[in-house]
């Protein structure tokens, strides 16, 4: 398994606490596919964009039908995400 350096929640200043702060999901932190842009946050927003538009944005396929397409393709890759 890949180690990546990330700056912990409890650790993070600036527009990386705030992004933090924001992305902060239900269950009380931040999701690690976002955590391992941490030294890098214009990397993280970008990141998190992308995603939203291409899970909520405009297009022919329903959230479910792309939602569908994300958990096969992680199942593929023996993904937990």
């Amino acid at each position: 398994m890949a180690w990546i350096v990330v700056i912990d929640e409890k650790d993070a200043t600036g527009r990386l606490r705030d992004l933090y702060i924001k992305y902060r999901e239900p269950w009380g932190g931040v999701d690690n596919i976002l955590k391992i842009h941490s030294l890098n946050a214009k990397s993280m927003q970008t990141h998190y964009d992308l995603y939203a538009h291409l899970m909520r944005g405009r297009s022919d396929l329903s959230r479910v039908q792309r939602e569908m397409i994300a958990v096969v393709v992680s199942a593929i890759n023996r993904c937990h995400y």
